[in-house]
């Protein structure tokens, strides 16, 4: 690797252009467009974007597991995407696996655990609540605390048969023991959502927040839920977690029409729907935004300032001299594009978000 390449004519979503030059896997300088000086200079002539490299909130990266798993490096930054959060494959069973897996990555890797010790070895892991075991928990948190960043709790029927919102409440006990915000996963009923609004704190995730079920965070007028407002006052995150069931244009609309923002846009990719669709990339999820209306400049800040502040590593999210190298570059293509949403609804884009490269802890990688 070259130890200092400028990355030459590149754009930033506020419309500046500069150089970027990186040596020694951080970036030294940010110079006037044209002027960067290093041992290989990369031109993009004004006609790409750059930013912090893309984080996603929820993807599914442990690939033993069937049929939510993939590898690191697919779902990683050979999509644009140079730090990903694994939404609870794992839970204190594998969670050692996929530290050690992360370790063989080019891509930067954090967890969410999931609260059920077997994780989704089995696609209902909260159905049975002896497998909820705190000690273990505790112990799994301890031994990889700079690698988990919270717990996930998968609450919808499917998941907890049964239990209805009782492994939300033994999570809520969990994080309160490890001072650990929620992921929730919220779909089909039961349990009612308004049972699992009332349950969330400051910092926790609602993942799938734009799903079309009818289990979901609107009225069937549209109208947000009140307790979602009251959730959204008390300070919960709301995150998109595309996947193969949880996004609806619909609903995207309704949100966006009565002012509920997304926090952050993550993909909830895994194997299937990364070759298959709906997701494919994150930035065809992206391109979705864009299609609803959003700015470019909201769109990019959901994959890379907001999540960075949630993780509490704001230099995950910006492109300062000193700080590593960990940067994606994209352009927006005027090109036509059809976009599916979970339900099966197709709509067609004048423009799409292209991958063009990243920078990977100081490493220039052409996509």
């Amino acid at each position: 690797m070259t130890t200092r390449f400028v990355l030459r004519n590149v754009k930033t979503t506020n419309g500046n252009t500069a150089d970027i030059v990186v040596k020694n896997r951080k970036i030294a300088e940010i110079a006037p467009a044209g002027t960067g000086a290093g041992d290989e200079i990369v031109d993009f002539n004004h006609k790409v974007y750059i930013s912090s490299g893309w984080i996603d909130m929820h993807v599914h990266a442990f690939p033993v597991f069937d049929p939510y798993g993939d590898d690191i490096d697919e779902i990683g930054y050979k999509s644009g995407v140079t730090t990903i959060i694994d939404a609870g494959s794992t839970g204190a069973d594998r969670i050692h696996d996929l530290v050690s897996n992360s370790k063989k990555s080019k891509t930067n890797v954090f967890a969410f655990l999931n609260i059920s010790r077997i994780g989704l070895k089995q696609v209902d892991e909260l159905s049975d609540l002896s497998w909820l075991n705190e000690e273990e928990l505790i112990k799994a948190v301890t031994e990889n605390k700079n690698f988990i960043v919270g717990l996930k709790a998968r609450i919808s029927k499917s998941v907890v048969g049964p239990n209805g919102v009782e492994p939300l409440k033994k999570a809520r006990k969990f994080s309160k023991e490890t001072d650990l915000p929620l992921m929730v996963h919220i779909g089909s009923g039961p349990p009612d959502i308004n049972d699992v609004l009332d349950l969330l704190e400051k910092d926790d995730v609602i993942t799938h927040y734009l799903n079309g079920k009818a289990n979901n965070l609107f009225e069937k007028s549209g109208h947000p839920l009140s307790k979602l407002h009251k959730a959204i006052e008390r300070g919960v995150h709301l995150d998109v977690g595309h996947g193969n069931a949880s996004f609806s244009f619909q609903t995207a609309e309704q949100a966006k029409e009565h002012g509920i923002h997304f926090d952050t846009i993550s993909t909830d990719i895994y194997r299937k729907n990364r070759l298959q669709g709906p997701v494919y990339s994150m930035a065809n999820v992206l391109t979705k935004f864009l299609l609803l209306g959003y700015s470019l400049e909201e769109v990019i800040d959901a994959v890379t300032v907001n999540p960075a502040k949630w993780l509490r590593k704001p230099a995950l999210g910006r492109i300062l001299e000193g700080d590593s190298a960990n940067l994606t570059l994209f352009s927006v293509e005027d090109e036509s594009i059809v976009l599916q949403d979970s339900e099966g609804e197709k709509r067609k884009a004048a423009q799409r978000i292209s991958v063009k490269g990243v920078v990977i802890n100081g490493e220039y990688i052409e996509c």
